[in-house]
């Protein structure tokens, strides 16, 4: 099982501050980017191209010998033509994870032995499919579900089968098998079983190791809930600072540690794990040295609660609506931060330079106006006409000295983002507006469009994604999707339901009935 993505995508004008000396060309090429938080100023990139990448900011370019061009970030060599597919960070250090299995550190410090560049950490025969970082150590979950860890060991987050303090060079092999999720606080460490189990270990000044007390681990320990049992599958795990967080298939949070209880309004330390107050929960979010949490629920609401400005806050509804938690971590810190390696909502250029955006919602040059609710938005027909072979035809006969048109099918987001399209030339898709997208390409017979919708779906489809895309991929009859639905069947889907088979005997009944049923059906087809 790989990383669950935090955010699957994220607008780069959220960004705009940090980046807005870089070049328009390279921007154009960024398919991923990580911003490596700090306590101090110092502001820093990775940015993943289709081929390469790329660090941008005084920082990073210091661990790596590079010179900082604020205009243009510099290619770092030694992960040329390597497909980075998750990072992560802690104090002074920065850890990338390629789609083979290989685990690369740059550091500041020199005790991680890296030689100003990126250090090669997974040697041999091991392969990897999961990174975590603490404040100084570094969780690494192998192929086979085996957990080590490289790093300081001062509270034990590495367990006690290091030989010292510090392990740099040798991994350190935990003792954990069967492991599908890891996590890093800042001083503990997490890992979540195939078998349902979570384990804890490091430090637990604040009760974060979920064990009830306050006692530091150097072993991992298995955390038991109020119930005895878990009655859901747990979905993730995720730990902040001081605490720790477990969100459940069925929607619910549980956590521990600092501010991790809500009693008549009042926040205290949970040292055993507890309800959080929030209903319906889709994704999590926390990072290592942040005291904070986010959520996002299944209407698309997003939560904060945790320790903001040395004040302890309960479950509170952002207002707004934040399209991304580096969205809405702006508006608890005043900065985006990224949750991981994060996707870049892809801006799609038509061929014609050459903007009109100011026939666009212009009230002194406008003779059409489209009603959506209670919205309107102006246009020019002449230019719609000369767009687009649909509004030729609507504005043509009878539709001719039509001034108004009532549009029930989109949505205003939607339908604003086509017609400023259709004025300057680009436009930006994402999970939330693809499903209306494609269908309005292929109503408006706009082939342009439904390139560009194509070309997203096939870059965005995953084993997240795969329930939304799926539906569309069959609708509108994407056959270039194969080989990556038989990739993503084989990687995902099959080991999943080979799973939920071996954990439930009622189910393989069911699963051979259903089965032979279907062979049935198709013999007679083909007969």
């Amino acid at each position: 099982m790989k990383k669950l993505r935090t955010d699957t995508e994220v607008d780069l004008e959220l960004f705009q501050n940090d980046l807005k000396d870089i070049d328009k060309e390279f921007i154009q090429n960024i398919v991923s980017i990580y911003k490596i938080s700090r306590y101090d100023d110092g502001m820093s990139f990775l940015f993943m191209t289709d081929d390469a990448t790329y660090a941008y900011g005084d920082v990073i370019c210091e661990w790596l010998s590079l010179e900082h061009d604020p205009k243009r970030p510099q290619q770092i060599d030694i992960l040329n033509d390597k497909k980075i597919i998750q990072v992560d960070s802690g104090n002074e250090f920065v850890v990338v994870l390629t789609d083979v299995g290989q685990v690369y550190l740059a550091s500041k410090d020199s005790y991680w032995k890296t030689k100003n560049t990126f250090r090669l950490i997974s040697t041999e025969n091991d392969r990897f499919e999961m990174i975590a970082c603490g404040f100084g150590h570094l969780l690494l979950l192998r192929q086979d579900g085996t957990v080590f860890a490289l790093g300081n060991n001062l509270f034990g987050q590495l367990t006690n089968n290091s030989p010292s303090s510090f392990s740099i060079l040798k991994l350190v092999n935990t003792g954990l098998n069967n492991v599908k999720i890891i996590a890093c606080g800042w001083w503990h460490s997490l890992a979540l079983t195939n078998k349902n189990e979570i384990y804890s270990w490091g430090y637990n000044n604040y009760g974060q190791l979920g064990l009830g007390d306050e006692d530091n681990r150097n072993i991992p320990t298995l955390v038991s809930f109020i119930n005895g049992s878990i009655q859901s599958p747990i979905k993730n795990i995720v730990a902040g600072t001081y605490h720790s967080l477990f969100l459940f298939e069925n929607g619910q949070i549980f956590g521990c540690g600092l501010g991790q209880q809500y009693i008549n309004e009042i926040q205290k330390d949970a040292k055993v794990p507890t309800k959080i107050p929030i209903e319906n929960v889709q994704s999590v979010a926390c990072k290592n040295i942040l005291p904070f949490s986010l959520a996002l629920d299944q209407s698309s609401h997003y939560y904060r609660w945790g320790k903001v400005e040395e004040e302890l806050f309960p479950p509170i509804k952002l207002d707004g609506q934040p399209e991304s938690f580096a969205a809405a971590a702006a508006m608890v810190i005043e900065s985006p931060i990224t949750y991981g390696q994060t996707s870049i909502i892809p801006v799609f250029e038509s061929n014609d330079p050459i903007s009109f955006i100011e026939l666009l919602d212009n009230p002194d040059n406008y003779d059409v106006e489209f009603i959506i609710g209670d919205k309107r938005i102006l246009a020019s027909k002449c230019h719609l006409r000369m767009s687009s072979k649909y509004y030729n035809r609507m504005f043509s006969g009878d539709w001719q000295e039509n001034k108004q048109v009532i549009i029930n099918s989109y949505s205003y987001d939607v339908y604003y983002s086509y017609l400023r399209k259709l004025h300057s030339g680009h436009i930006r898709i994402n999970q939330s507006n693809i499903v209306e997208l494609i269908d309005l390409a292929n109503c408006y017979g706009d082939e342009q469009l439904f390139k560009h919708c194509r070309t997203f779906i096939r870059k965005n489809l995953n084993e997240n994604t795969l329930s939304t895309y799926l539906p569309l991929i069959v609708k509108y009859e994407l056959d270039d999707m194969h080989d990556k639905l038989v990739e993503l069947t084989i990687e995902n889907v099959l080991p999943k339901i080979t799973n939920d088979l071996c954990e439930n005997k009622e189910n393989i009944t069911q699963f051979l009935v259903w089965f032979f049923e279907q062979q049935s059906f198709i013999g007679k087809k083909l007969s």
